[in-house]
Parts: structure tokens; C-alpha cells; sequence
């Protein structure tokens, strides 16, 4: 279940509670006539069954709530109601399967933003990495793929092409690149200074890998992983298993082909870094390519079921 707190200006409110009425799995409507001072108006509280929460809040933007008055969602982790159980059970399809765009959006919004605490993990994660490759330790790879957060400006990508929705698009590049790109620079001056210090060498990079060779050897198999990745990745945000996402995050080999490449690049080892850079487009790429035809196909499906409902 959702838990909806609105606040409606006084001349909607009938409107608003109208609408609540007729949309098939909602419980628990509260009115609080004046209760909200800023933005001044009513207070409309209800609980609505996953599978109905896109409709309902799409019927509630188209009204302008967003602008004149406000809409809040919240995960109801715990109900114990006949109410709600009945209103679950009246709502079209599976809570499971049921996306909440507006929540989406949102959440790929905030995940693909440039920040400092953004550059900072997907830095440190490549730095990890880069001992990973160096001492070819699969369990530091393994780290570093589970600390890198760039599914979610990936994940906000096949958001905005699904949505059209090209500033978020454009927001999600921009902290892919720039977020790969210091990651690359700064792990170079780290592999320097690891070098300098005696912990990296040339010959550590060059030597048989067993464990992490597989970095710089992108092949098909490189392809149908990223493949398979983008769409548990993208389920796990649409049903909000973040278990699954995490199981997403160490099953790619994005953050340690960027790491690998910029080692390789300070040793002017150009074959290591031009496949490895091959292995971490080919990543994206597939990830991209698979999360945008399962948000399509979600969709796709979801309008298909409500249909039949």
C-alpha cells in the first residue's frame, strides 16, 4: 500500500476527494478542512494499493495539484486493515508489477545527479578497483563493482528515453561522463603516487591475471551480462527490491574496466586500455539497451492488464 498526504486549495477539494472515490483500490480517506497553513488550504489523507498509485497520481497532477497545493507518497511497510486488504484485492493486477513513473522519475532524478558525494564513491570505487587489477584480486573487484553508483545515472538514462524526458537525460550523461572522467584522472595520479611509493608496477599490470584478465577482453559473453543486468537492475527499482539491485551492482564490469584503463594508461600499455575501454562501453551499452526495453515492456504490459481489468 501507499499512504497519500495532499494538500488541496479549498475550491478542489471536492474534486480531489471525487476522484478518490471512483479510483478502484483506495482506503482509509481522511478530509482535514483548513489544516494546511503553507500552501494554505486542506488536508486529503488516503492509503491506495500499489497497482493503482500511477493512475491515481497521474488523475492528480492532471488537476494541478503539484502546482496549487501538494502531493506527498509514502510506502505503507505495515497495514493491518479489512479495509485495505479488500481495496488490494478490488485494484487491477499485482502490486509487484505495478510502476509508479512519477516515483521513478523522481528517484532516477536524485540518483543521477552530479555531486560531490557522487564523484567521491565512483572515484574511490575505481581507486579499489585499480588494486584490484594490479594484484589481480577478484574480492576488491567484486568491492568496488558493489560501491560504484553509476546505475543510477544509467538507470536514469533508460528513464528519460522511456518518458521523454530529455533533461533528465541530459543530467544523467553529464554525471556519467563527468563522474567517469575524474574517476579515470583521479585513479591515474593515484596509480602514480601507488607507484612511486613501490605498490603499483608495470609489471604487476602486465603479468598473467587469471582472476581479472577478463577486464580487458571484452567478448559477447561481456555484452549478454550487461544485457541481463540492465534488466534485473531495472526490475529491482520498478518493484523497489533493493537486494536485487545490489546483486546488479557486483554483476558488471563497468567501475574495474575504468579502473584497469587509466592504470594502463599511466604505464602506456595502450592495448590493456583500449580494451578495457571497449569492455566498459560495451557495459553501458548494454545496460542502456536492456533497461529501456524492459521499462517499455513493463509499460507495454501494465496498459495491456489495466485494459483487460
Amino acid at each position: 500500500m501507499l499512504h497519500l498526504r495532499l494538500i488541496t486549495p479549498a475550491g478542489t477539494t471536492d474534486e480531489v476527494v471525487r476522484l478518490i472515490d471512483k479510483t478502484v483500490g483506495t482506503a482509509h480517506l481522511v478530509v482535514l478542512p483548513g489544516a494546511a497553513r503553507d500552501p494554505a488550504g486542506d488536508v486529503v489523507l488516503c492509503d491506495v494499493a500499489r497497482e493503482a498509485g500511477d493512475e491515481l497520481l497521474t488523475s492528480l497532477r492532471d488537476l494541478g495539484l503539484d502546482r496549487t497545493g501538494s502531493i506527498a507518497v509514502e510506502t505503507v511497510d505495515l497495514s493491518l486493515s479489512r479495509r485495505a486488504d479488500e481495496a488490494e484485492r478490488e485494484a487491477p493486477g499485482e502490486g509487484a508489477d505495478a510502476v509508479l513513473w512519477e516515483g521513478l522519475t523522481d528517484a532516477t532524478h536524485e540518483e543521477s545527479t552530479l555531486s560531490v558525494t557522487y564523484v567521491a564513491f565512483i572515484t574511490l570505487a575505481t581507486m579499489i578497483a585499480a588494486c584490484g587489477v594490479v594484484l589481480d584480486n577478484a574480492v576488491l573487484i567484486v568491492g568496488a563493482m558493489a560501491v560504484g553508483p553509476e546505475f543510477g545515472p544509467l538507470a536514469g538514462v533508460c528513464t528519460a528515453l522511456v518518458q521523454r524526458h530529455p533533461r533528465l537525460a541530459w543530467r544523467s550523461v553529464i554525471a556519467l561522463l563527468v563522474g567517469f572522467a575524474a574517476a579515470m584522472a583521479l585513479t591515474s595520479a593515484f596509480s602514480l603516487f601507488m607507484d612511486a611509493v613501490g605498490l603499483f608496477s608495470k609489471d604487476r599490470l602486465e603479468a598473467d591475471r587469471p582472476n581479472t584478465g577478463f577486464i580487458y577482453a571484452p567478448d559477447w559473453f561481456s555484452f549478454v551480462v550487461a544485457v541481463l543486468a540492465g534488466i534485473a537492475g531495472t526490475l529491482s527499482l520498478t518493484s523497489a527490491k533493493s537486494g536485487a539491485l545490489v546483486g546488479v551492482a557486483i554483476s558488471v564490469t563497468t567501475v574495474p574496466a575504468a579502473a584497469n584503463a587509466a592504470v594502463a594508461l599511466v604505464y602506456g600499455d595502450t592495448h590493456q586500455a583500449v580494451r578495457s575501454s571497449e569492455q566498459l562501453l560495451l557495459n553501458l551499452l548494454g545496460i542502456v539497451v536492456a533497461g529501456t526495453l524492459t521499462l517499455l515492456a513493463q509499460k507495454h504490459f501494465w496498459k495491456r492488464q489495466r485494459q483487460r481489468a
